[in-house]
C-alpha cells in the first residue's frame, strides 16, 4: 500500500508537564503499532515544551480511524491537564518518502 496521506500535528506541553507529554508519545507506540491503517508513525520534540507527531496512511478511511483512535483520544483526555493550547492537527499529503524496511527507533 503507498502512503500518500498524513497528519502533522503540533503539540505544546505546558512546562511543568512536558516529560509527561514526552512519556505520553514514547508510551504512545505500541498503540500506533497496532494500528494496521497507520503505515508510519513519528513523535518528535522541537524544543523543551514542544512536540510533534507525523504519521501516514494508505487511505483516508485509515486515517480518519487514526483520528478516532486510543492516541487522539489520550491527547484529548490528557489534554486540558498537560498542553498549553489544543494540538494543531493538519492533514496533510505526502508527495515522497524513503522509509528503511525495518527500523525502530
Amino acid at each position: 500500500m503507498r502512503l500518500s496521506l498524513g497528519l502533522l500535528a503540533r503539540i505544546e506541553a505546558k512546562p511543568e508537564h512536558a516529560q509527561d507529554v514526552h512519556d505520553l508519545l514514547t508510551g504512545a507506540l505500541s498503540l500506533a503499532e497496532a494500528e494496521d491503517g497507520t503505515l508510519t508513525w513519528f513523535a518528535f520534540r522541537l524544543g523543551p515544551t514542544t512536540f510533534g507527531i507525523f504519521d501516514a496512511f494508505g487511505t483516508d478511511e485509515a486515517r480518519r480511524a487514526h483520528l478516532d483512535g486510543e492516541i487522539a483520544q489520550a491527547l484529548l483526555g490528557e489534554g486540558a491537564r498537560l498542553l498549553a493550547e489544543a494540538p494543531d492537527i493538519r492533514p496533510v499529503d505526502v508527495l515522497a518518502a524513503k522509509l528503511p524496511t525495518t527500523e525502530r527507533v
